[in-house]
């Protein structure tokens, strides 16, 4: 008897101090991405709805994430449309630089997880989709976090894997018409 509680506490002391014991598919559920809370929505006339963005409504709850799922050579991500020009949805000034930029420059907000506190600022990520590959600077935070304010022009905060690329990504990528706001690509560190 003492011989099986023995085991048992061994395995139990292993798994908990050991991680790499773990099967690998029970890592996996472990180490995603899940919500850390729910924002409730509040309704406003002053949403800016540039790029078809969503807005915030009353006493709706909306996910927040303060991660995001690992970044590898070939991260599945969801591309949104973002305008970071002065008066576009994008809100305020970049987080990175301070600066509007034009809907020509190729630059991204990313999701809080990935943005992680801006240690990708100012550098440049490699995004594929649609057959084509393009560099683009990542320059703000989509935040995943916070929203449904003025700072966030009224609007949810993104999901946890979320890449919002400028007009000028999606046309280097060769997306057009309805093809432009909402695409799966992968994108990696460059």
């Amino acid at each position: 008897m003492y011989s099986t509680i023995f085991k048992l506490t061994l395995a139990t002391c292993l798994l908990l101090t050991q991680p790499y014991f773990i099967h690998a598919n029970t890592y996996r559920f472990l180490a995603e991405c899940q919500a850390s809370g729910y924002l409730t929505g509040t309704s406003t006339t002053n949403c800016n709805t540039e790029n078809n963005s969503e807005c915030c409504k009353a006493n709706q709850k909306y996910p927040q994430y303060r991660c995001s799922p690992q970044v590898t050579s070939n991260t599945k991500a969801k591309m949104t449309l973002n305008s970071f020009a002065e008066g576009g949805d994008g809100g305020g000034p970049s987080e990175c630089d301070e600066q509007y930029h034009a809907d020509t420059e190729k630059v991204v907000a990313l999701s809080t997880g990935w943005y992680n506190g801006g240690s990708r600022c100012l550098k440049n990520i490699r995004i594929k989709g649609n057959g084509r590959s393009v560099l683009a600077k990542v320059v703000d935070e989509c935040d995943s976090v916070h929203g449904c304010d003025a700072e966030h022009s009224y609007q949810p905060p993104c999901g946890n894997n979320v890449v919002d690329a400028s007009q000028a990504v999606w046309d280097a990528l060769g997306y057009s018409g309805d093809q432009v706001g909402d695409a799966q690509i992968t994108w990696s560190d460059a």
